[in-house]
């Protein structure tokens, strides 16, 4: 019975979708696939998506959501500006890891700031689970500005961000955007091992430089 009730709650959302929807949809699945193979045509289709969400949230009276799509926006922007910038020079800007350190701080900021958020929308508004709710905003914010700086493991916080948003929409019976977001923790583990063997590669490439060298002499 439960089954059939998503089911028929899935079909519904369907049913309801615009075209802007659909093309937002596309869109964003566009840019996890483009950022994947690291292609900087990922952040147009990142811009555009986003674009549309924006005032899809907004004539819902998603007012918060609205306001995520604004950074989404601006990180589009920046992206797009660091990966075209870098993407000629010899120091290029390369998929790379963070210190453990560095993993610490941010996590720990960002459990900090969700607590803080989440006591504040708990006690003053009508938020439904305004900690999740805090913690899936704050840890989109720092993955999407980790994927900016080709960070390789972006693709690890995506996987616990997205795994709380399935929680999230299940919750409010957004049966359609859980479903995305399912499809989105399959690819996020494809772009991760995909990076990862980029990261690997270009890892090598300076060790054989200098014997190339030695061996020119």
């Amino acid at each position: 019975m439960f089954d059939q009730d998503i089911s028929t709650a899935i079909s519904a959302s369907i049913a309801a979708m615009s075209l802007w929807e659909v093309a937002a949809v596309i869109l964003a699945l566009a840019y996890l696939l483009l950022a994947m193979r690291e292609k900087i045509s990922c952040w147009y289709a990142a811009f555009v998506s986003t674009t549309i969400y924006l005032f899809l949230f907004w004539d819902v009276s998603l007012l918060m959501e609205s306001a995520l799509q604004v950074f989404y926006l601006l990180m589009a922007v920046y992206g797009w500006w660091q990966w075209r910038n870098h993407r000629n020079q010899q120091d290029d800007l390369k998929i790379h890891r963070w210190s453990g350190k560095t993993h610490s701080i941010v996590i720990g900021a960002t459990l900090i700031l969700t607590l803080l958020i989440g006591y504040l929308l708990d006690h003053n508004t009508s938020a439904a689970l305004p900690y999740l709710d805090s913690f899936t905003t704050l840890g989109a914010i720092v993955t999407t500005y980790m994927v900016t700086r080709k960070v390789l493991e972006n693709w690890l916080y995506w996987i616990v961000v997205d795994g709380a948003s399935i929680y999230l929409y299940l919750d409010r019976e957004l049966y359609l955007t859980a479903v995305l977001f399912m499809l989105y923790l399959v690819l996020v583990v494809i772009g991760y091992f995909q990076w990862l063997a980029i990261f690997r590669k270009e890892k090598q490439q300076p060790d054989s430089a200098p014997q190339t060298m030695a061996a020119a002499q």
